[in-house]
């Protein structure tokens, strides 16, 4: 048993860090003592009180949630942020870069491009084997990433981007192995297994390209899968963006690595790319709620992605216009390939960095639910019940009408 000084000592956590301050409480009112003032009342229980006028009492429907502003607990965040940190930055670019660089290499082997085949081959396998290092870094053990190549399924971004990338790494290291081959002079000791990995690398090489695009893609899928309120308003779009990341990516990264006479479909590819980018990204802010669109206008993120867009452009004018030069496509590739990485950086940050204020989460929402209703539709698993928002009185909700017996 505690004496009554402990027992009125306040009892605090690290939590109590984050409580407002709270105003004096009041002593428990005796039964013959005076009645309080409604304002006491309303203050004491805020329950009791209406936002429609109504009281506890009142037949009145409660308002919209809508009315008066929103307060999270104690101010804290609604959605939790994924603990990621620049190795998944890291990951989202090689991940695009790789991609890119399969896809160019198909054309490249097409068009009758040794070294630009050569390149673009050897910079997948690289970047790919950049990728997952830094993907099991995030993991922290890297029995993890083996664990989910268990199971295969369809409807988790996750599992079916493990999938991608253990496939496209396979595919690039086959096409990757005969220029290797090539470039040592054929002095590998294969002997009869040579044609086996021509065989191979022409197979790598295709399956490679065909899973370039899916793999620059998937983890745009990925981000828009998950809660956090910049990430799932872009969902429509930053495939776009990120398709057309890796198009700098690795177009830049060619202009850097290979002679200009080889080129060509660098250059278009890279002119493509700063075309879908710019085009891409404003048609995803201009999809946005202006809440959720803040984090990539402003702070850390916003200033990165305003670099992207300004190197994006600078490199593809000097692919474009100069891309005879060597040292000025160098420039320009280079400065295409720090876009490509600001972009995706940039989309991750703005992620991480929406989740800090509560309002980029409900208001949004509540702003969606508004039109849902202003649009007639009522009775679903999103909107609350007519008999809240004004419906007809003698229809049902989907609640009412699965606890009706069958």
């Amino acid at each position: 048993m505690t004496d009554s000084a402990d027992s009125g000592r306040a009892v605090t956590s690290e939590f109590d860090d984050y409580r407002p301050p709270e105003p004096a409480r009041r002593g428990r009112r005796r039964r013959d003592g005076p009645p309080r003032e409604p304002d006491q009342i309303d203050r004491a229980n805020p329950v009791n009180q209406s936002n429609s006028g109504g009281g506890a009492g009142s037949n009145e429907p409660p308002s919209s949630t809508t009315d008066g502003e929103f307060d999270s607990y104690y101010g804290r965040p609604v959605v939790k942020a994924p603990p990621w940190e620049w190795p998944i930055g890291l990951y989202f670019f090689v991940g695009g870069l790789a991609g890119g660089s399969a896809l160019l290499g198909a054309g490249a082997a097409v068009t009758g491009r040794p070294r630009l085949r050569r390149n673009s081959r050897l910079t997948a396998l690289g970047a790919v084997s950049i990728g997952l290092p830094a993907l099991v870094y995030d993991l922290g053990r890297p029995e993890r990433f083996l664990y989910m190549l268990r199971v295969f399924k369809p409807s988790s971004p996750m599992s079916m981007g493990t999938w991608l990338l253990t496939a496209f790494g396979t595919a690039a290291g086959f096409a990757a192995a005969g220029e290797v081959d090539r470039m040592s002079g054929e002095r590998l000791p294969l002997g009869r297994l040579r044609p086996l990995l021509r065989v191979a690398e022409c197979a790598g090489g295709t399956t490679s390209a065909v899973l370039g695009g899916p793999l620059a893609a998937y983890t745009a899928t990925l981000l828009g899968d998950t809660a956090v309120p910049t990430w799932a308003a872009s969902r429509k779009s930053l495939a776009y963006v990120f398709v057309s990341s890796a198009s700098l990516a690795a177009g830049g990264t060619a202009l850097v690595t290979t002679p200009v006479r080889e080129t060509g479909p660098a250059r278009a590819l890279a002119v493509a790319g700063v075309v879908g980018d710019l085009v891409a990204t404003r048609r995803m802010r201009g999809q946005m709620h202006p809440l959720e669109a803040e984090p990539l206008e402003s702070g850390s993120a916003g200033w990165k992605l305003k670099l992207s867009e300004g190197l994006a452009i600078a490199g593809g004018l000097g692919a474009l216009l100069a891309g005879r030069s060597r040292p000025i496509a160098a420039a320009s590739g280079l400065a295409l390939a720090a876009a490509s990485a600001l972009t995706r950086f940039g989309v991750l940050e703005a992620g991480l960095e929406s989740v800090k204020d509560p309002r980029r989460t409900i208001e949004p929402q509540r702003e969606r639910l508004e039109r849902r209703r202003a649009e007639g539709v009522v009775d679903d698993s999103i909107t609350t019940g007519p008999r809240q928002t004004g419906g007809r009185p003698d229809e049902p909700t989907s609640s009412e009408r699965a606890e009706q017996p069958q």
